[in-house]
């Protein structure tokens, strides 16, 4: 594999941008690929989804943009809405003009806008089949201009029945186009496809990469039906504790309304995404890398630059489109022989994806339910009780004695040490548990009444526990938890003016 990003012909300008997004040094699919495709050569690239081959496509096609001109110059098809806005996202990560317009259009989205877009100029084209036949069909997208066309996913796209479209949308673009397909498969379908419409193609295979997942813990949490993400986020969190934790998202928008959520909850938490200049981000990882942030909310294109030891926890609050994104993902936490945890929120609907992630790892993924006050609770006063042995055999502990002699001769010694630990409960629980909801939210169950604490007392002074002391002794937490009822509700579908199912 090539070692440096300098090897393959791009730009020095180019070269210190993705430097300076993290990408330092290239995958095995961006060192064969970029030479070729900048060489003006066809190329059949097959790779998994996760090996880098969006980058290897998009930098050949940014590198050669005239953006002086403000026709199409350039389109990228994809199976799905979801892989047309991540593609998308990932080239204007990667760009370094501003002159340079790349527009996204897919099906669910308003015709109008991107007719609008596309009219005032863009040179780079991302989307589903339907939609730009659609916009073809209007004369808001005109092809015959364009120097290279990608073909993303391509054994997706000819599995879900694009294979017409394909076909359609090509013939609208000239001949002397240069063209790339990448898939994870040659398929009959594509090795067709490709000898009709590829000249002398270069072929390009590589493995994908293979992450051990034996260290990491993957659960999942089962959003009740009724109930959004972002009301079940908060509890799960508390629930899990996270040291240091990536939050995964699909767009910028998402990581900036769920970071104030978890800011107003009174979380530490900042953001990570394409939005961010390039001092505002090493900011952001030196205060994370220094545990002044806990958890970073990031997309996949910007958490390439993310690199943490002893990460605790990956939380994928929106699941890729792919098992090998998943295994990217994942594959941050449980490193170097520690254990991590992997968890994911998913909506009832979604439950589907994890069963191919229990078959691409050979072992179940544990189910959750979302965890009720009287369960945090619990969990904090746990907590706290490790943290009390451990500050029972600590040096520190000799400079507070003289102060618990003084109040030894008022109060009995078991009231001083319960009184302390009141003062570190209430200081240290979450803000929701202090208003009796979640964000807002009441859930009508009584916060517990924290249960006592025992710890071995034999050094300290005998006394008798006064009856306010015993009663306290036999409370227990009354913890009210309910099953939630599930029940799959009709699935949302991403209209678009043809009538393909459009897989998720």
């Amino acid at each position: 594999m090539t070692s440096s990003f300098a090897d393959l012909g791009l730009s020095p300008a180019r070269i210190k941008h993705l430097a300076g997004i993290g990408f330092h040094e290239p995958t095995a699919i961006q060192s064969q690929g970029i030479p070729q495709l900048l060489s003006g050569h066809d190329v059949v690239g097959l790779a998994q989804t996760g090996t880098g081959k969006t980058a290897a496509f998009s930098l050949p096609i940014l590198e050669q943009i005239n953006v002086a001109n403000r026709y199409v110059q350039a389109l990228v098809l994809t199976p799905t809405r979801e892989l047309a806005m991540q593609v998308c996202q990932a080239m204007q990560e990667f760009n370094i003009d501003r002159r340079l317009r790349i527009t996204s259009v897919y099906g669910g989205q308003s015709i109008g806008q991107q007719l609008s877009r596309l009219k005032r100029g863009s040179q780079i084209v991302v989307g589903t089949p339907g939609r730009v036949i659609d916009l073809i069909d209007r004369g808001g997208l005109v092809l015959d201009q364009i120097s290279a066309m990608v073909l993303d996913e391509a054994d997706e796209m000819l599995n879900m029945g694009f294979i017409q479209d394909v076909e359609k949308i090509l013939s609208y673009t000239p001949d002397e186009r240069q063209t790339a397909f990448f898939s994870a498969t040659m398929e009959p379908a594509i090795q067709k496809l490709a000898t009709r419409f590829l000249k002398s193609p270069v072929t390009i295979s590589v493995e994908p990469q293979k992450t051990s997942t034996a260290r990491i813990k993957q659960v999942a949490y089962v959003v009740p039906t009724g109930w959004t993400k972002p009301r079940a986020l908060v509890p799960i969190l508390e629930m899990e504790d996270p040291e240091s934790a990536i939050i995964f998202v699909r767009t910028r928008r998402t990581a900036a309304d769920l970071t104030r959520q978890l800011q107003s909850a009174g979380h530490s938490a900042d953001e990570y995404h394409g939005d961010l200049n390039q001092s505002q981000r090493e900011r952001l990882l030196q205060r994370f890398r220094q545990r002044q942030v806990r958890w970073v909310v990031a997309t996949d294109i910007a958490a390439r630059g993310i690199h943490v030891d002893d990460l605790s926890h990956v939380i994928n609050y929106e699941l890729p489109d792919n098992l090998d994104s998943y295994v990217h993902r994942i594959g941050r936490t449980g490193r170097a022989g520690k254990e991590g945890r992997a968890v994911s929120i998913v909506m009832p609907l979604e439950k589907y994806k994890l069963t191919r992630v229990e078959k691409r790892f050979g072992k179940k993924v544990e189910y959750c339910k979302v965890p009720t006050q009287a369960q945090i609770a619990a969990r904090h006063l746990e907590k706290l009780q490790t943290q009390v042995r451990e500050a029972v055999t600590s040096e520190r502990v000799a400079s507070f004695l003289p102060i618990v002699s003084q109040l030894a001769e008022e109060y009995d010694i078991r009231t001083i040490a319960a009184a302390a630990l009141q003062m570190a409960y209430d200081q240290a629980r979450p803000v929701h548990l202090r208003t009796e909801d979640y964000g807002g939210v009441d859930y009508g169950q009584a916060e517990p009444k924290p249960k006592p604490i025992l710890l071995s007392d034999s050094s300290l002074p005998a006394k008798q526990p006064s009856a306010s002391v015993k009663a306290a002794e036999n409370s227990e937490i009354e913890n009210h938890d309910s099953d939630s009822s599930y029940s799959d509700s009709s699935r949302s579908k991403d209209r678009s003016s043809r009538s393909s199912a459009v897989k998720s």
